[in-house]
């Protein structure tokens, strides 16, 4: 077994609803909390399994909601109490690795981090671990550091990294300065992207020295900085702790990581890549869930300890969470969400507008839905 990284810390921003997987992922059992592979773990806990080759399970932390706290302890019962980072509101994630990264820092001054969201998922885990170690190798040089994923197909659901120039950094097999980042494209587009080879898909994984992320927050954003620090500085000691979040984290600016540092960072050369070859997806919607438990196949997706499902002639993903008998006949790419409360009906095409439903929800005071 390969040796824990000695000074990595491993990050995980578990927040977020998941609005997309409504009503699978509500606003007190988001996406993190659920197995949506089939793996008998949650994506919370899958991702924890992946890290704790690398960083052990001292050296793993989590950010979350208050509200989750409880849950995100039964599915991580080795985590230590000081890693269990609580949010009192969303922020974003600029506040939330940055905050991470203010504490961890000064419990240990030259740490390097990685911040790895808690709702990914990702098969190759010996490929995903090659990845990470050579991106800690890229940031002890001072770089920031991201993991790209070299595309499989012309996906216009994620974002994408334009390859710059090599970088030579001893230990790391395959780095390269960061160009440009580009925003989710058409499919004409995606297409061209896929066939230059230099493009990869932005999974949002960083890695960096925690010193090093933090002084290019501050000078992207000196008002945000200041108030991380302020609060890492409070952090461990318990009586000053929840007077300091309460006042200062609603004042934290909500934005991205992308906008405070990643960006930023490449147009200073400042920020490095290397590739990920392992199969990777953030499933935004239950068009790529379904593709994900499909396995290359036409049929039917069912996902549920106690489904009953019923199917003919028909093709998609059926989750159910309740004991009813379920029959589908004769549809093609159906998508169907069965919860004791709600029932989605739709199809792949149109898995991205569930958002809107839950918006509309929003509206109108349902939120006992939600």
């Amino acid at each position: 077994m390969a040796e824990h990284i000695e000074d990595f810390y491993a990050v995980i921003p578990a927040g977020g609803v998941g609005s997309r997987l409504w009503p699978l992922s509500r606003a007190d059992a988001p996406k993190f909390l659920h197995d949506l592979t089939g793996s008998g773990h949650s994506l919370l806990r899958d991702t924890w399994n992946r890290l704790e080759p690398l960083a052990g399970p001292d050296r793993i932390a989590v950010v979350t909601g208050r509200a989750h706290r409880a849950a995100v302890e039964a599915q991580l019962p080795g985590i230590p109490d000081k890693n269990v980072i609580l949010e009192s509101e969303p922020r974003d994630s600029a506040a939330a690795i940055g905050l991470a990264a203010a504490i961890l820092h000064r419990r240990h001054p030259d740490v390097v981090i990685g911040s790895f969201a808690a709702d990914h998922v990702i098969r190759g885990s010996r490929v995903f671990e090659f990845a990470v170690r050579d991106a800690v190798e890229v940031a002890r040089e001072g770089y920031i550091c991201t993991i790209g994923i070299q595309p499989s197909e012309p996906a216009v659901g994620f974002g994408y990294i334009k390859r710059g120039g090599e970088l030579i950094v001893d230990g790391a097999r395959d780095a390269s300065l960061v160009e440009r980042f580009v925003e989710k494209p058409d499919l004409e587009t995606a297409k061209a992207y896929v066939a230059d080879r230099s493009y990869l898909w932005n999974a949002g994984m960083f890695i960096s020295r925690a010193d090093v992320l933090l002084a290019e927050i501050e000078a992207n954003n000196p008002a945000l900085h200041a108030g991380l620090i302020e609060l890492a500085e409070a952090w461990d000691d318990r009586d000053r702790r929840g007077p300091a979040v309460d006042r200062i984290w609603p004042t934290l600016e909500k934005i991205a990581i992308d906008y405070v540092v990643a960006e930023p960072a490449a147009e200073k050369g400042k920020l490095a890549v290397v590739p990920g070859h392992f199969d990777w997806d953030d499933v935004g919607d239950f068009a790529s869930l379904a593709k994900l438990n499909s396995a290359g196949r036409s049929d039917l997706a069912i996902l549920g300890q106690n489904a009953r499902v019923l199917s003919d002639a028909a093709s998609g993903i059926v989750v159910s969470q309740t004991s009813r008998v379920i029959s589908i006949i004769g549809v093609k790419d159906i998508v169907v969400v069965d919860t004791d409360d709600a029932l989605l009906v739709t199809t792949a095409e149109h898995a991205q507008r569930v958002k809107s439903v839950v918006d509309a929800l929003k509206v109108t005071g349902r939120g006992d839905v939600l």
